[in-house]
Parts: structure tokens; sequence; C-alpha cells
């Protein structure tokens, strides 16, 4: 095989409220953890021990409007993206790097925005978006009529 893959599918709960940065030219981006959780048995204690694993997201755009307007901490969602590793110089002039999920696609598990106003159990408020980059980020199934 000669091609490469770079893709991430994630099930996790937001630990805090999307945070937006706009920028000059009507841009945004939209930053938010998301925590996965491993839970397994201790076999020689048989204590139940969870591990949690938080992972930096970044969604662009409308996307990022979106997440923004329906998601808050703790809502439970579904992602897909790509891992992409930066660095940059922090004020001090110590190098910083840091791993984040870009967000390709994503989808709304539990909200509790959408069922606190509109009073609908959490599978009737499921919101499912497929965003791409090329796209200028319309949603890849934006049909006219």
């Amino acid at each position: 095989m000669n091609g490469t893959l770079n893709k991430v599918m994630l099930i996790g709960h937001l630990g805090d409220d999307v945070k937006m940065h706009y920028f000059e030219g009507g841009n945004c981006i939209g930053r938010f953890q998301l925590a996965t959780n491993e839970v397994y048995v201790n076999k020689t204690t048989n204590e139940k021990i969870v591990s949690t694993e938080w992972h930096n997201l970044v969604v662009r755009n409308k996307a990022a409007e979106i997440c923004e307007k329906y998601l808050s901490k703790g809502d439970k969602i579904y992602v897909e993206g790509r891992i992409k590793s930066r660095q940059w110089q922090a004020e001090d002039g110590t190098t910083k790097h840091t791993v984040e999920i870009q967000v390709t696609e994503f989808t709304f598990l539990t909200t509790k925005k959408d069922s606190e106003s509109k009073g609908l159990n959490s599978s009737e408020s499921t919101k499912n978006t497929n965003f791409d980059d090329q796209n200028k980020g319309l949603p890849i199934n934006d049909l006219p009529f």
C-alpha cells in the first residue's frame, strides 16, 4: 500500500463550551476539548478503572458557528477528522507544541441546549453535519431542492 491515511473517529463529551476565534475576512475557528473514556476492571483487585483521554478539537467557519450554537459542556458528540500537530513561540520565548483534531464531520449525540429549548428527547435533537474544507465550509450534502 503506497498511500497514507490520517483519519480519526471519536465519541466523547465536551470538557467545556466551544471557544470561538474570529479573523479578518469573516473566517473563524472554534476550539474545544473532548473527553473519551476507557473502562476496564483490574483483575487483581477487581476494581473498576476509568481512564480519560483528552483531545483538542478544532472546527472551522460555519461548522464552528453550528458547534458554538448547539454544544455546551458535557454534551456527547461523534467527530471525524485528521490529526494535526503544530508549534509556536510563546510570549516567554519557549516553543510550545500541541496535537489537535481538525474536525471534518460531526454528529451531535446529545445536546443540552437543544433538548431544553425545544423540550425534545436526545434522539430527536440529533444533528448530523458533514463539512469539507475544499467546499469552503458548506455542507457536502447541501442540495438546492
